[in-house]
């Protein structure tokens, strides 16, 4: 049987022990992309090879971080209605 999940902690992006890797075509970019990881505090690697496409997808996950999604409450059976009618949810718009 494979085990999904091996109990291995994996450290946050842009840390020590994860540093942020990503490929730039140009010195230029090299320069502009320090910057970036300097002034958030984020540990990166950049590599320079420019034969191969840009590849800065670690830096666009830490610029925009998954925001959490927070579920609505679902409506109870035997509460009121929430359109107003007084009436208990399951004998009004539970159908």
């Amino acid at each position: 049987m494979k085990k999904i999940f091996d109990d291995k902690k994996t450290a946050k992006l842009g840390t020590e022990k994860n540093p942020a890797v990503v490929n730039v075509q140009t010195e230029e970019r090299v320069k502009e992309l320090e910057s970036v990881f300097d002034k958030n505090g984020w540990k990166y690697t950049i590599g320079l090879e420019p034969d191969k496409p840009e590849d800065i997808k670690a830096l666009e996950i830490l610029l925009n971080p998954i925001k959490t999604k927070i579920a609505e409450k679902k409506v109870g059976r035997n509460e009121p209605c929430p359109c107003g009618s007084g009436k208990k949810y399951k004998k009004c718009c539970s159908n």
